[in-house]
């Protein structure tokens, strides 16, 4: 279980702030939204919270069994999904399953059996992912990391190339793996792919502000 509190956290890009002064914490074995308009700043916060940025200002701690994680070392301890980050197109699905997992277990009780069976086109394990469509790379994305035994599972617009099934799929898969962990979404179809979550953080609260 995963512990992330924000203290005024603030990101600039060049003289331009995207955010300001957001405070908020991610409480242990919750589910989070953070909500805005495409290039409200959502994803950037996100990428703070992965500690694939440096806030401009401000801090974030992460603290896990009551014992706090230096930013530097969080990536061990999270899962992350965003439309930036791609699979590796020449690999095959079951190479692709085998690499992700041999640098974060896959929660127990499941094998590479079980985690290929999930995905729901048996008939693909053997393809390179680059004969994939948009939602089936997506699937993929999402499997492995709802399936990784992580306390912090971070997904930026998840649905995203997803159909109707396959939404209904990602809500399944949420309901079934994602308990006991702490998780944020980040979201403009709140009622759609974070309609799990209980708690929200409005990113466009936190306007950007005067050099």
């Amino acid at each position: 279980m995963m512990k992330i509190q924000l203290d005024q956290i603030g990101k600039r890009f060049n003289t331009e702030w995207i955010f300001r002064n957001v405070s908020s914490v991610f409480e242990e074995n919750t589910a989070s939204a953070i909500l805005g308009r495409n290039g409200s700043g959502k994803s950037t916060l996100l990428q703070v919270v992965a500690g694939n940025l440096h806030p401009t200002q401000g801090k974030v701690t992460y603290t896990q069994g009551g014992k706090d994680i230096p930013g530097d070392e969080i990536f061990r301890h999270l899962t992350m999904v965003a439309p930036y980050l791609e699979l590796i197109e020449d690999f095959t699905l079951q190479e692709m399953l085998e690499f992700h997992f041999s640098f974060k277990r896959h929660l127990r009780g499941h094998n590479m059996s079980s985690v290929t069976d999930l995905l729901e086109f048996p008939s693909m394990k053997h393809k390179q992912i680059r004969q994939f469509s948009s939602g089936m790379k997506q699937r993929v994305k999402l499997v492995v990391a709802i399936l990784s035994d992580v306390p912090l599972l971070l997904l930026d617009e998840p649905t995203m190339n997803l159909d109707k099934a396959g939404i209904e799929w990602y809500l399944r898969l949420i309901d079934k793996f994602a308990g006991n962990r702490t998780v944020i979404v980040c979201s403009n179809l709140h009622q759609t792919e974070s309609a799990f979550t209980t708690s929200t953080l409005q990113i466009e609260d936190f306007k950007q502000g005067e050099n």
